[in-house]
């Protein structure tokens, strides 16, 4: 039971950061250049963490 908590948590963490990533580029118009492929690893890790969670 403990590690579906701690998955939970991660997954909450990193869907947070995931979401600050892209208010955060989108209001301010910033080009990630290079680190652009972090979005979409957030969303990856994100999404197998909420999916594991289930």
């Amino acid at each position: 039971m403990q590690f579906i908590n701690c998955s939970s948590n991660i997954s909450r963490f990193v869907l947070a950061i995931y979401l600050l990533v892209i208010g955060i580029t989108g209001i301010l118009g910033i080009c990630l250049g290079a680190l652009s492929i972090v979005v979409p690893l957030l969303a990856l890790v994100t999404g197998v963490f909420l999916l594991l969670d289930k």
